[in-house]
């Protein structure tokens, strides 16, 4: 047995599994020495010998993004005979094995480092400031952690470093955090309670995306349409916040601050030609100022993600989500009244507590009724910490939650079939990413809808330069004629290059 799979063997054995968020991890590594036999594990004392210099150089190296491409594809089988060397980088499985899912630096952090001793550091997302006190610590020979959540890291003064010369698009955080407490939510406990980037550092990053050339940038948080910066004194007036209609608040009514459709004016301003997506919102937080503002922006998507997680009133109610389904359906009606031609998708939870089969009815009936383009359906898989786990009881069967995901699966697919078919014989302004995985002949892009567009490889005019045949590259906007639709995907010719501004007199 190769001596890192000794080591793996051992770490799968506790049942870690993969995390949602990874902050900072080290674990003792071993490495083969071509002294060793290859059936043997070392023993104790030479796995310690070097340890430490062969976990910095792997992490060192890192991944490339093929490599992490090529770990979240299907595994492919192998013949028993083949042997294959560890990569020159750290796995995530090597730190984490396969079974359990979830935030886990803040929540499991006495079993991850107490079970077989085998941690050296532990950070959560906050405390990557404390990692030289934490290194410094472990070089002494102690385990070293931190996973405490702050009141106030925003990471404003850590500006992300784009590797990706070919990249089209890229996410900008702009909060952290979540205060709503829903009931099923871990995030208010692993990440937070609310707290916002100052304005002016969210504009700095994006300026200087767009001078690197990209075209497309996504407002990233965990409740980011509550962005509420109170950094400057002068706008911490006591202005009461706008909701969206029929919809409350777990938390006291905050007030005062530079809300969401201040910060969405601002960076749609920085380049016309940039596109701007966020995600993912809280539906009370649409009031009509900022649904206002994405109807008039061109270079504003008119895309939004909707979460309702239910179609029932009741178990709403049990969710703690601050809206009935009636006050949700307005809701969607405003949106569609207000921004014509949106695209809306949604998250769905099937099996919650106290779920009945009427409940899981009224849920499909909200599917159909609103017709989403886009859809993030999930069975009900309990935390710990959150009040679901304190107070109420996780009681529908897992085959019944199954069953019900499947069933909410399939009429999500029929009805996101039929909301994309509309769109066929229309005009659509698509952002080009790359050629299709599945056909070296065509390329992909998305449209404004956030929809993958399918079209062939083909020379076409450029519309600022007439006369001019051009190839459609990542970056590029391109007028694509839709003549077919799925649920997940549009197909089309394309028709020319153009830009997002002159774009409008064909769309």
């Amino acid at each position: 047995m190769h001596p890192l799979q000794c080591v793996l063997q051992v770490q799968r054995s506790l049942g870690w599994g993969p995390l949602a968020s990874v902050s900072w991890l080290s674990l003792r590594m071993c490495r083969a020495h071509s002294s060793l036999s290859s059936t043997m594990c070392p023993s104790p004392e030479r796995q310690e010998d070097g340890a430490r210099k062969d976990f910095s150089s792997r992490l060192a190296a890192g991944p490339t993004f093929q490599h992490f491409l090529k770990s979240a594809s299907a595994p492919q089988e192998k013949l028993s005979s083949e042997v294959e060397d560890p990569p020159p980088y750290l796995m995530m499985d090597e730190l984490l094995g396969r079974q359990r899912k979830g935030c886990m630096a803040e929540r499991l952090k006495e079993e991850i480092l107490n079970r077989e001793k085998m941690v050296d550091i532990l950070a959560g997302p906050d405390a990557y400031r404390d990692l030289p006190r934490l290194l410094a610590v472990a070089e002494s020979g102690q385990q070293a952690a931190n996973v405490l959540l702050s009141l106030d890291e925003t990471y404003a003064d850590v500006m992300p470093v784009q590797t990706s010369a070919s990249a089209t698009s890229a996410f900008v955080s702009i909060m952290r955090g979540c205060d709503n407490m829903c009931s099923y939510c871990i995030v208010p406990f692993t990440r937070g309670r609310e707290r916002s980037r100052p304005i002016a550092s969210i504009l700095e990053e994006v300026k200087k995306l767009s001078e690197q050339g990209l075209k497309e940038v996504t407002l990233l948080g965990q409740n980011v349409n509550s962005f509420r910066d109170n950094s400057e004194v002068q706008f911490n007036s006591a202005v009461p916040t706008n909701l969206s209609r029929g919809f409350t608040t777990n938390y006291k009514t905050k007030q005062g601050g530079l809300r969401f459709a201040h910060l969405l004016d601002q960076v749609s301003r920085v380049d016309p030609e940039m596109r701007i997506r966020f995600t993912s919102p809280h539906p009370k937080d649409f009031p009509d100022e900022v649904l206002q503002l994405i109807h008039e922006r061109d270079n504003i998507c008119k895309q939004i993600h909707l979460p309702a997680q239910s179609g029932s009133s009741r178990v709403l109610e049990a969710m703690r989500r601050g809206y009935s389904r009636e006050a949700y359906v307005e809701l969607v009606h405003h949106i569609r009244e207000s921004i014509p031609g949106v695209s809306l998708s949604s998250d769905f939870i099937a099996g919650f507590c106290g779920e009945t089969e009427e409940d899981h009815v009224q849920t499909v009936s909200l599917l159909r009724e609103v017709q989403y383009n886009m859809g993030f359906l999930f069975a009900y898989s309990m935390r710990q910490k959150t009040r679901a786990y304190h107070r109420l009881k996780d009681d529908v069967p897992e085959e019944v939650k199954l069953r019900r995901l499947e069933e909410l699966i399939t009429i999500f697919r029929e009805e996101a079939t039929k909301a994309n078919q509309t769109s066929v014989g229309c005009t659509q302004l698509v952002l080009v990413e790359g050629l299709s995985k599945r056909s070296a002949t065509d390329l992909c892009g998305r449209n404004d809808g956030n929809l993958k567009v399918i079209f062939p490889d083909a020379e076409m005019e450029d519309v600022n330069n007439p006369g001019l045949r051009v190839r459609a590259q990542p970056g590029d906007y391109v007028l694509v004629k839709i003549t077919s639709a799925s649920s997940q995907t549009l197909r089309g010719h394309v028709l020319c290059r153009t830009t997002l501004r002159d774009s409008s007199a064909y769309c």
